[in-house]
């Protein structure tokens, strides 16, 4: 089964969710940004949430019931 996946990432002075082309929300801060992030990914699991830093690097990942690691195989 394909995970949803959602990713906090800067926007403009504050930051946002996205999931695929679709923004879930904006928010001041990135904290508020991440909670949003981590309820929207556990009430459409299983789900990924990605966190980006400042200049869009992935910061961390969280994964929401059936991670694949390690791979099968």
């Amino acid at each position: 089964m394909k995970r949803n996946q959602y990713h906090v990432v800067p926007n403009g002075g504050g930051w946002k969710v996205e999931q695929g082309s679709q923004v879930v929300g904006t928010f001041d801060t990135k904290q508020l940004a991440v909670d949003a992030g981590r309820r929207a990914a556990h009430g459409n699991e299983p789900s990924q949430l990605v966190v980006h830093t400042s200049d869009g690097k992935i910061e961390t990942e969280y994964t929401y019931q059936n991670d694949p690691y390690p791979p099968a195989g």
